[in-house]
């Protein structure tokens, strides 16, 4: 089977319902605790890429960080979101499962099972 990674916030509870949905059909996939191991501007690029979206699309607009940081501002470039994702990687929509080249933010968690393969 093709390596499964997901990208995990354990006290969210979006993110552990996508992990259960995986485990009851018999997956394991790679877990990645990105508030403990934040992804870098060039594995964020990466990621953007295979979920097809862009920088703004994966802020979670809620966070305080978003509006300390006023990241609704238009102006800001991709690269600008990109640094300031990975310097706080709470801002990132989670859980997100990655499969080979595609990518899918689990929201709600079934949206995992649409690219399993």
């Amino acid at each position: 089977m093709t390596d499964l990674t997901l990208y995990h916030n354990p006290r969210c509870s979006k993110s552990r319902g996508a992990l259960e949905l995986l485990q009851a059909r018999g997956l394991e996939p790679t877990v990645v605790r990105y508030l403990e191991t934040p992804l870098d501007a060039t594995q964020l690029q990466s990621l953007l890429g295979k979920l097809g979206i862009s920088a703004r699309q994966l802020l979670r607009t809620g966070e305080e960080e978003y509006k300390t940081l006023d990241l609704a501002d238009a102006s800001l470039s991709e690269a600008q979101l990109i640094a300031a994702l990975a310097a706080h990687p709470k801002l990132m929509e989670r859980p997100i499962l990655e499969v080979a080249d595609k990518a899918i933010i689990g929201r709600p968690p079934e949206n995992v099972l649409e690219i399993l393969p």
